[in-house]
């Protein structure tokens, strides 16, 4: 368990727990022998679970005032739970979104300039309106009236859920040091049913943009199937090229940012292809999404650069 290795130690928690579709009797002995604490497991049926029920199992049996979410792909740095918490010290802090981010190489790069935006809230300096539900905190209030909902998304429901809190004024803060590291896929094959999946879910996810930031007589314009999730994405596409510049990797500048630019328009390729598919209702439908949705990775980085 590479949370063992965090500057603020699991012991120091209330309580640790997993929330899984079939670990095996010795694979939770093993878990817990690591950690070095009592664990609680929360076991989901395979066929019916899917990501966000997942979280939402989670967060229903923590008793914790503070809940803390993070996957079982993601790498954090030593001091990512302890740079999640802190902003809990001050009374009026009610949700803290830390940093995640693909591997450091060009690829890396530009999918984290697509997958793993962070835009300035306006609820105030140092917030966030988005977050990741592998990397983030709420005090339990703030989630006790929905969690994170049941929607039609792969991976769009923390989107969802960030829009929800904007309007109703919860600021999330933004916890830089707060980082960690999300695994590719372990295939070709499954980075590329990720993308369509992802593309899919720009279909799903334009009627509450649309909602959100468009004036009443303008929201039917998240309603037009395929063409709606495209616009999503050459939206994202833009703000992905600009992100190249800044988010916190090694600067993709010069023949790199180009090199980068052409990656990040070969991923939203593949995330249309999955647009189009999903609006056309040609497949990609919700019930697809759920399979192997809570062990998509494995321990290791298949996909990584080769020296």
């Amino acid at each position: 368990m590479r949370l063992c290795g965090q500057t603020r130690p699991l012991a120091s928690l209330d309580e640790v727990i997993i929330v899984h579709d079939g670990l095996a009797p010795g694979a939770r002995d093993r878990l817990q022998e690591t950690a070095g604490r009592a664990l609680a497991f929360v076991p989901l049926d395979a066929d019916a679970a899917d990501y966000y029920a997942a979280k939402d199992a989670g967060f229903a049996a923590a008793r914790a005032e503070v809940i803390v979410f993070a996957d079982a792909d993601c790498w954090p740095d030593p001091e990512w739970l302890q740079a999640l918490l802190d902003p809990f010290a001050r009374g009026d802090v009610d949700a803290v979104a830390g940093r995640t981010s693909y591997r450091a190489d060009l690829f890396g790069a530009a999918a984290t300039a697509i997958d793993f935006m962070y835009f300035a809230s306006p609820l105030g300096d140092g917030c966030t309106r988005n977050f990741y539900a592998n990397n983030v905190a709420f005090r339990r209030d703030v989630l006790a009236r929905e969690g994170f909902g049941a929607h039609e998304f792969y991976r769009g429901s923390c989107q969802v859920l960030g829009l929800a809190l904007q309007a109703r004024g919860v600021p999330i803060h933004f916890a830089v040091r707060a980082h960690t590291v999300h695994r590719f896929p372990d295939s070709a094959a499954d980075l590329l049913r990720l993308r369509l999946l992802r593309g899919a879910d720009s279909v799903e996810l334009a009627p509450h943009l649309a909602d959100a930031y468009l004036p009443a007589r303008a929201r039917w314009l998240g309603r037009l199937g395929p063409l709606s999730g495209l616009a999503v994405l050459a939206a994202r596409c833009v703000c992905s090229l600009i992100a190249l510049r800044r988010q916190r990797l090694p600067a993709a500048r010069g023949v790199r940012w180009f090199a980068g630019a052409a990656l990040v328009g070969a991923i939203h390729a593949a995330d249309a292809a999955g647009a189009i598919i999903r609006g056309l209702r040609l497949g990609l439908a919700p019930p697809a999404r759920r399979a192997r949705t809570l062990g998509y990775h494995g321990d290791v980085d298949r996909l990584a650069a080769q020296p």
